[in-house]
């Protein structure tokens, strides 16, 4: 009888976590090269399971694909793990007829730049046909976070071979999807597709996967599938640990009966144990058919409240908008900042831009900076916020956080790595790159979280991303431009540009783009400050004749600091024909510099020159 006709009539059980056990071996290296160079240790818990009453057993396959294989350099010996893994399974389940899926995980979670989905295609048919050369009875795809990863995979397998798909997806919060989506609604859109069994794996342990179940409806023809986690993880001495007891488990397999779930198995942290009394708890039991699901209140995610500045990318598509950068001090010392910033406001500039630690070095949080200017000097902050300083947990936070304060204009980037700065040896830790941190900032204008759960409100945030032209090939950059503009970015800030032919080549490369663009412009202070920029700092080049007229400069600061205003009022007279948005970035604290450049720019504009006052500042 094949596996599809056991499940419409009885409830079957499947084996647990393979990782689990490895761990616990002290193995701590490719665990599919042990298809080839330990095919005894794999064949081992196969029979474990097999004698536990596992009537399915899983290939030891989840990462044998080439884009995980290639951590190892490894990806060139794809098809000889899963053949080998398969012709494992095989010999261990024919001694008592036990069914053999072969096992595909899933290659994206919130980085989506993992892989693309033309990528993630060509690396799943890889895998997919070794699998197969082996007859499988079924595939198994598990640990699917994208949602849009795994349907994407259901229907290129559909149309690759006839047999059976069982598609598990992983929740991070219970009965929700990363991407909002209910578990309900995928469970049936992955049926809809041609999934003869759909279900979910690993992350929750059996009470939160029981829980996400009972909201999910039967209907004729759709067979569930479920492999929880044994339960929540912890760390004893620097090692993962699961600490649920196999009859906690075995009752909890009962309750998911109870939800129709007709396969049921185990995902990390279990063990032939835990199988042993799944297969108890289920003996003689029938699969269910019907069940009342329980109701929910709906939950309202409220609309933002109205804005109270337009948004900068709005106004930038229609007239002239300047944004000023003024990083926050490198000391507690805050008066001359603030008297700084309050200034450029008086000046007329849009927005007050303050970077997030940037070079890697600790400053004043802008998220607190920007409160204060917001709250108490009426100015409008736009805070850079990197993914080298938070994790998932604190950028999403963070994000709430300035929600909360009201400021709403970011800009996302990557951020410099830890090497360059003050602490060479802080962890960077880039869970996201600026494109994913994109994409979640605008989930969270829909009132959904990072992890798919609803926030109750939206969002309000205008985005901003990072664009350096200052490269050998504009194109490669544009066409990474173009990749922002599909995760949501609104508008663009350049990196400082110091030719006004550079100028007119992005302008040629982007006119195509509805997104506004700001032109970094940065007053240099001297010669030293020129040629450190030229030679040191990532992504900013100068021309010979800018470091010559600096160099001409020598001592005189005076001199220097004319010469410098001078070069910066050049380029502005290019970038204002050709593009609305001014980023000028502020030298040192030298906000007089950036106040005779916001006066060149209203004079450009023909607007009357605003009186301000410069103030003598502390370098």
């Amino acid at each position: 009888m094949t596996l599809l006709e056991r499940l419409k009539t009885d409830i079957l059980t499947a084996d647990g976590a393979m990782g689990t056990l490895l761990y616990s071996y002290g193995i701590d290296f490719c665990y599919e090269e042990l298809n080839v160079e330990k095919p005894e240790v794999i064949e081992k818990i196969h029979e474990e399971y097999i004698a536990a009453g596992a009537d399915i057993i899983q290939t030891n396959t989840y990462g044998a694909n080439a884009l995980k294989l290639s951590r190892y350099s490894m990806q060139n010996r794809v098809k000889e793990f899963n053949t080998a893994a398969m012709d494992i399974a095989k010999r261990a389940a024919a001694r008592r007829g036990q069914y053999v899926l072969g096992t595909i995980g899933g290659l994206r979670g919130i980085r989506k730049s993992d892989a693309s989905l033309q990528e993630v295609l060509h690396i799943v048919h890889e895998q997919a046909d070794a699998l197969l050369s082996g007859d499988p009875d079924g595939l198994l795809l598990e640990t699917y976070y994208d949602f849009e990863e795994l349907t994407t995979v259901v229907e290129a397998l559909k149309k690759l071979t006839d047999v059976p798909i069982i598609a598990q997806v992983s929740m991070e919060e219970p009965g929700i999807l990363q991407n909002g989506l209910v578990l309900n609604e995928a469970l049936h859109r992955l049926s809809d597709l041609g999934a003869d069994v759909v279900g979910v794996n690993c992350r929750l342990g059996p009470y939160h996967t029981i829980q996400a179940f009972e909201k999910v409806n039967l209907t004729d023809g759709l067979l569930l599938s479920a492999a929880p986690n044994a339960s929540l993880l912890d760390v004893e001495d620097g090692r993962i640990v699961y600490s649920s007891e196999a009859d906690y488990f075995g009752k909890a397999a009962a309750l998911l009966r109870d939800e129709g779930v007709r396969l049921i198995g185990g995902c990390c942290g279990t063990t032939p144990k835990h199988i042993a009394a799944v297969k108890k708890q289920l003996a003689g039991l029938k699969p269910v058919t019907k069940k009342e699901v329980k109701s929910q209140k709906p939950i309202v995610i409220r609309d933002a409240e109205p804005a109270l500045f337009e948004p900068i990318h709005e106004k930038a598509k229609r007239e002239r908008t300047v944004i000023v950068e003024l990083d926050t001090p490198r000391h507690l010392e805050t008066e001359a900042y603030i008297e700084g910033a309050k200034q450029l406001h008086n000046a007329g500039v849009d927005a007050v831009t303050m970077a997030d630690n940037s070079l890697a070095s600790p400053r004043i949080s802008n998220m607190a900076m920007g409160s204060i200017l917001k709250q108490q000097h009426a100015i409008r902050p736009l805070v850079h916020l990197t993914c080298r300083d938070h994790n998932l947990i604190g950028l999403q936070s963070h994000l709430m956080g300035l929600d909360t304060l009201g400021i709403h204009d970011i800009l996302a980037v990557t951020g410099d790595p830890t090497k360059v700065g003050d602490f060479p040896g802080a962890a960077s830790v880039y869970d996201v790159s600026s494109l994913e941190l994109i994409q979640l900032i605008k989930q969270l204008n829909v009132g959904i979280s990072f992890s798919g759960k609803p926030l109750r409100k939206k969002a309000k945030f205008s985005v901003a991303a990072a664009f350096n032209p200052n490269v050998r090939v504009l194109d490669r950059a544009v066409k990474r431009l173009e990749k922002k503009i599909e995760c949501g970015a609104d508008y663009f800030i350049t990196q400082p540009v110091y030719t006004k032919e550079k100028i007119e080549e992005i302008y040629e490369a982007t006119k195509h783009l509805d997104t506004p663009i700001f032109i970094g412009i940065m007053p240099l202070t001297n010669i030293r400050n020129a040629e450190f920029l030229h030679h040191e700092v990532p992504g900013i080049k100068l021309s010979e004749d800018v470091l010559a007229r600096m160099r001409d400069c020598g001592d005189d600061r005076e001199r220097a600091t004319a010469e410098g205003i001078a070069i910066s009022k050049e380029l502005i007279d290019t970038a204002a024909k050709l593009f609305n948005g001014i980023y000028i970035i502020t030298p040192f604290l030298r906000y007089d510099m950036s106040l005779e450049l916001i006066k060149h720019i209203q004079l450009l504009d023909g607007k009357k020159e605003r009186e301000f006052v410069h103030a003598e500042t502390s370098y």
